[in-house]
């Protein structure tokens, strides 16, 4: 599976497990509401920094968002 699905696919996971909208991650980790959307679809290629943003965002550890993910 392409690391940027596996990315979002555990972001998503993990927002929504602690109940967080992609507006309240938007607005914790600096990025855009339609970057975290991009983000998700596994559409975006984040830097270190940005997993880094990302995952302190949904209260996690950037290697939380690189696990992989069973289909």
């Amino acid at each position: 599976m392409d690391m940027r699905r596996v990315i979002g696919m555990n972001f998503s996971r993990l927002r929504k497990e602690r109940g967080l909208t992609q507006e309240a991650v938007a607005e914790r980790s600096g990025f855009s509401q339609s970057y975290i959307g991009w983000l998700e679809r596994g559409k975006r290629n984040p830097t270190a920094i940005s997993l880094w943003l990302l995952a302190q965002s949904v209260d996690a550890m950037p290697a939380d968002l690189v696990q992989p993910v069973e289909e």
